[in-house]
Formats: C-alpha cells, structure tokens, sequence
C-alpha cells in the first residue's frame, strides 16, 4: 500500500462470513503471491472492516482462507494502530490475564467475557514483503490475539467455557443471521 493512501479508500465491502461457515474453522493457508491480488484484498478488507464498525478483520471472515488481517484499533490509551499483516505469527502473549467483552463480525451483536492477556507480539510481513513486528497492549492486544485466532481456524467462542459459552452460542443460534 502507498504510504499516506488512507486504507480502504479503494477497497470493495465483501460479504462477511457468519459463525458456521468452514472457512472461519479451518487454518488458513500462508500468502505465497505478494502481488496486487494480495494488496486488493488488503485494501478490500479495509473496506469491509470500517464498513461493519469493526476494529480488525481476518481474511477468512471474508471468505478467504489466507494468513493476512487488518486492523484500525485504539489501545487502553486511546492510541489508534492502523495496519495490516501478512503471514503473522502471535510470538509473545503475556502480562495479566483479562476478561474483558469481546465480539467479532462474524456474530454480529453477540458479545461475552473472554480472557486474553494484557500484551501481545505479532510478526509477519507487509503486503510489499517487508517484515513487521507489531507490539499492542490493552483492547489492542485482545485485537492481536482475536485476529490470529481467527487465522488458526478459531473464533472467540472457543476459548469460553460453562454458561457463558451456552449462552453466547445460545443467542447465535437464535440471531437473524444463523444458518
């Protein structure tokens, strides 16, 4: 992407992919081809997120089983990170456990308490193949983890347990959006 371009700004919304589809519980695939495919999706993903309000989005919750989000998310400070990821790997998770609410595009209105650590390290790569390492703390931090999750084939539900998950998945079954 062009440095000072605005994300999204020549991006397409997509169709979000809702809890159920076998692509958002599936791992993705690395990006091999760092070509204009992959800056579209980027750009289309952009498009997508602020579209849906979110403040990241993984490429299978579009419908595409690659290793790349993008994310436009403040931390506990109200500082706002803005990028993207290729291939990233969640190398470090530390600091204090916290349950906070949690949601995700792909179970539009749902939300529960989920625990995720207070820091997070992600490394991969830009669209252009240059490495990034991306340091978050806070709700940005939760971003981090939620974004790679979704990327090893998991969505935040899977991480509760006992009633809050019945609960969660309770009102997804009922929700206009389920299958």
């Amino acid at each position: 992407m062009r440095q000072g371009s605005i994300p999204g700004a020549r991006g397409r919304v997509l169709p979000m992919t809702l809890l159920g589809d076998p692509v958002l519980h599936a791992p993705c695939e690395e990006v091999t081809d760092f070509g204009p495919e992959l800056v579209r999706l980027v750009e289309d993903m952009f498009a997508t997120m602020y579209h849906a309000r979110g403040v990241g989005l993984a490429a299978n919750q579009v419908g595409r089983g690659v290793r790349v989000f993008v994310y436009d998310c403040p931390d506990d400070e109200d500082e706002r990170h803005v990028g993207h990821v290729v291939n990233p790997r969640l190398v470090s998770a530390e600091g204090i456990v916290l349950r906070g609410p949690e949601g995700c595009l792909s179970l539009p209105g749902l939300e529960a308490g989920t625990e995720r650590y207070d820091e997070a390290v992600v490394e991969g790569f830009t669209v252009d193949g240059d490495r990034v390492r991306v340091w978050g703390s806070g709700f940005f931090a939760r971003c981090l983890q939620h974004e790679c999750d979704h990327l090893e084939g998991r969505v935040y539900t899977d991480r509760l347990s006992g009633w809050r998950r019945r609960r969660v998945l309770r009102k997804a079954a009922r929700a206009p959006w389920s299958n």
